[in-house]
């Protein structure tokens, strides 16, 4: 089955463009929405596997807000496509954690290099996700939070208290809590200890 794609690409002609590689190369293109709005009704009724996000969309939202949508409620893979390569559009791009980031204009091979990384990287993090979730139910009696079980996912990939905190937007003192909390949960004393039980 061919993963299914959604363009969000505010230019028609590098759309249409966009669309045309991928299809030669057997993938389904969802759809192509113009802007932000179309963006989301797009992303509810289209059901892709993965997002192609132009950075300067027209609308109220650009394509970073978009991102932090589709991060936190469709939890699919997206690379950003742009022409802005400055330091402030990277460092805003950078928490929404993009599986690419490929600057206009681009080839056809680095596009499709780009979309292979990002499905794979995705369909291995799933996978990862599973094993420890089935590791971590297998260790206890008492069953850990849906925002505790992504700190531990966080950990395990070797995020910091303050990396954790800006990637799920909460406090340092909210991670701190729910680390305490955690740690009583699988009765170990620190991070080493809660990474060994895991293995």
């Amino acid at each position: 089955m061919s993963e299914r794609i959604l363009i969000v690409e505010d230019e028609p002609i590098i759309a249409d463009d966009i669309e045309r590689v991928l299809s030669i190369h057997n993938y389904e293109v969802a759809g192509k929405a113009y802007s932000s709005t179309k963006a989301i009704d797009m992303l509810n009724s289209r059901y892709p596997d993965l997002v192609l996000l132009d950075i300067a969309l027209k609308g109220d939202k650009d394509g970073i807000d978009i991102a932090h949508i589709i991060r936190n409620t469709y939890k699919i893979p997206f690379i950003y496509l742009t022409s802005f390569s400055d330091k402030l559009t990277l460092e805003r791009a950078k928490p929404t954690m993009p599986y690419g980031y490929i600057v206009k204009p681009f080839k056809d091979k680095d596009l499709l290099t780009t979309i292979e990384i990002a499905i794979y990287r995705y369909t291995a993090e799933k996978n990862m996700h599973i094993l420890l979730k089935d590791k971590v139910d297998s260790l206890m009696d008492q069953q850990l939070t849906n925002m505790e079980f992504k700190i531990v996912e966080l950990i395990w990939h070797g995020k910091s208290n303050k990396e954790i905190g800006d990637e799920l937007f909460i406090s340092l003192n909210t991670v701190k809590t729910h680390i305490k909390n955690i740690f009583i949960k699988m009765e170990v004393k620190s991070r080493n200890e809660l990474i060994v039980r895991l293995r």
